[in-house]
């Protein structure tokens, strides 16, 4: 007897949904393609448990036959191919014909629905795979398909679930993705009984953008407008290629930390492609830190036979026709309509920084540009060597208990041995210090500032620069997490709450990490439909700053920390905190202050790094400077 068997209808479904059901979001984004498919207009979209005990959808759209309805459980059974020659032209969303019997395979499922040319409706209920029912319904024209108990027969699969909350929050991001690429249509998402998302039928993306995100992220766009471009075609009788590119990007001043804010579709399609991620990385480049990324809302347009997309099961990869040309083309889009809208001042930090280090100050110096300096002759005597004035405005630097009129002890270098050297000479090798891994940074003896952002200070193994901002944030992060675990929080009580709208994705992790939120000293609570109030805030924050820190911390925490312990958590809500809180680059420092920042950084647990890994402090050694003069 021969090895090779034929699988079976339901081992073949079971594989296949493999493929295309990776999770809850998976079974929302083959329905609700679907449902756009159909002509549908208004879209209500049901969960409980994160997707796993419900997923309804209901749309208006055509809805289908008694027959269509039993030939739709099929498998490769589909009403949007015909021949071989339409996979080189896909116009619509779904077309391989495996989303529902994939998904029946693994699910309770039933299937409502009715076409305006008949009279009544059909209900189809299946359970792994099998029809247990199939009868005559009333109900008005469109479908209703709802999935209960996902992988209920394939329990290895159902091990690999995140919580409910994660598989909420990639089914949350998933239908305001789609809302976004359909303006015209009414997108509901409804999660045990609350509603998270509701946007209605507008005019233009931009109102629906603003449904969505609201007016602060609305204010930090740039409208493209509708770009075109042609490609000649190779044949002289063929008619040009023609990409049409229009959509949203942020201003270079608006950074993020990953890659979670950039939305892309082609033919309305969501994709997450790499050469469009590229080209919009190179639209941005000189124009903001190479570890930084926009916020962009992109819609590229172009016939179906220029891109491939049935390179992927789930239909989230693509493939262009012309490939570079089309990368060009969007670069260049973007470039040109960000100079023309004349952005923020870019600047640069090291060549290759080090990639996920949110929340930098120095990203302020795109919106606070650094004063001009004097000319380099006369700076170098007085600039560094001048203590200047205190600053004005806010700023408490007695936190640590430290008084700050109490001068660092200023003690001679013992590694040392000075002499006044002839005219030529040498330097004796047995003065020059050896490299030590005990750093001593309450040894060092500031001089003064650098454009008001760095304390200049000389220590026994040579010259340090510090950044005022990184070394405060790290003595502030230590000082947060020490409060936190004592349940000492200093906090501020809020005259007027302040009232804070959030997207469906941050009003889920919002719910998730609440109760940490108020052990780190934030008093808020919910004030309506994705709106929150904050009453109490950490004494730390200014008022200007409360509403970012809030949204970063919503941010990191759901991008980064969810799968994290509870520690994770703090420390990531304590970072948001310190780096907010801190001395802002551009401030004037006395020698007091100085002192104060150097002694109290010395005192902390790890004093070289901020709470993102960025250097607090660099150092440039005795033998590198006796090298440099030739001493050595």
């Amino acid at each position: 007897m021969g090895r090779i068997r034929v699988l079976s209808d339901n081992v073949a479904n079971k594989i296949a949904a493999g493929e295309v059901v990776e999770r809850p979001a998976s079974v929302v984004k083959e329905m609700l393609e679907n449902s756009l498919d159909a002509g549908a207009q208004s879209i209500r979209v049901e969960i409980e448990s994160g997707g796993r005990r419900l997923i309804r959808i209901a749309d208006d759209g055509c809805g289908m036959l008694r027959d269509d309805a039993l030939l739709a459980f099929e498998r490769h059974a589909t009403s949007k191919l015909h021949d071989v020659h339409d996979l080189l032209s896909i116009s619509t969303l779904g077309f391989r014909g495996e989303a529902l019997p994939s998904i029946a395979s693994v699910s309770r499922l039933l299937l409502e629905t009715r076409s305006p040319d008949e009279e009544t409706g059909t209900r189809v209920e299946i359970a792994g795979g099998k029809i247990v029912v199939c009868d005559e319904i009333a109900r008005g024209p469109g479908t209703t398909i709802s999935v209960r108990d996902l992988f209920y027969n394939v329990p290895a699969r159902k091990k690999f679930l995140r919580t409910d909350q994660t598989e909420l929050a990639h089914i949350a991001s998933l239908v305001t993705h789609y809302s976004l690429a359909h303006p015209d249509k009414t997108f509901e998402l409804w999660h045990a009984g609350a509603n998270l998302l509701h946007v209605t039928p507008v005019d233009s993306l931009r109102e629906r953008v603003f449904q969505v995100f609201g007016s602060r992220i609305l204010e930090e766009l740039i409208d493209l407008g509708d770009k075109t471009a042609r490609l000649p075609a190779q044949d002289p009788e063929d008619e040009p290629t023609t990409y049409t590119l229009r959509g949203f990007v942020s201003r270079p001043q608006v950074q993020k930390n990953n890659r979670n804010s950039i939305f892309i579709f082609v033919n309305g399609r969501l994709i997450r492609d790499r050469l469009v991620l590229h080209a919009i990385s190179g639209g941005y480049h000189n124009l903001m830190p190479a570890s930084c990324f926009p916020f962009a809302l992109l819609f590229l347009d172009c016939d179906p036979g220029e891109v491939d997309v049935n390179v992927h099961p789930s239909k989230t990869e693509v493939r262009f026709r012309h490939g570079s040309w089309m990368h060009d083309f969007i670069r260049d889009a973007i470039r040109d309509q960000l100079m023309a809208s004349r952005p923020a001042p870019a600047f640069s930090l090291n060549p290759q920084p080090a990639p996920g280090l949110p929340y930098s100050d120095f990203s302020q110096m795109l919106q606070e540009p650094l004063a001009s300096p004097a000319p380099e002759a006369t700076v170098a005597p007085e600039f560094v060597m001048q203590a200047p004035p205190p600053p004005a405005g806010r700023f408490d630097f007695g936190g640590a208990g430290i008084p700050v009129n109490q001068p660092l002890a200023q003690r001679p270098p013992d590694a040392i041995k000075l002499r006044v050297p002839d005219t030529h000479s040498g330097f004796p090798l047995d003065a020059i210090p050896i490299d030590s891994t005990m750093l001593r940074i309450g040894d060092l003896r500031p001089m003064g500032q650098l454009h008001n952002s760095f304390i200049i200070a000389a220590g026994p193994d040579g010259l340090w620069i510090i950044d005022q901002h990184v070394a405060h944030e790290r003595i502030l992060f230590e000082q947060v997490l020490t409060q936190q675990a004592a349940g000492r929080v200093e906090v501020q009580q809020l005259l007027i709450p302040v009232i804070l709208t959030l997207t469906p994705g941050q009003q889920l992790e919002y719910a998730r990490i609440e109760d940490e939120l108020r052990t780190s000293g934030f008093d808020s609570e919910p004030f309506g439909n994705r709106t929150i109030a904050i009453k109490a805030a950490p004494a730390a924050i200014g008022m200007g700053d409360l509403e970012r820190v809030m949204l970063e911390i919503l941010e990191v925490s759901e991008n980064e920390l969810r799968a994290g312990s509870v520690a994770d958590l703090r420390r990531g809500i304590a970072a948001s905190i310190a780096c907010r809180a801190a001395i802002k680059i551009n401030t004037p420092l006395d020698r007091q202050k100085m002192e104060w920042m150097i002694r109290t950084l010395a005192a902390t647990e790890y004093p070289m790094a901020c709470p993102h890994g960025r250097p607090v402090a660099l150092q440039y050694g005795m033998r590198e400077i006796l090298r440099a003069f030739h001493r050595i």
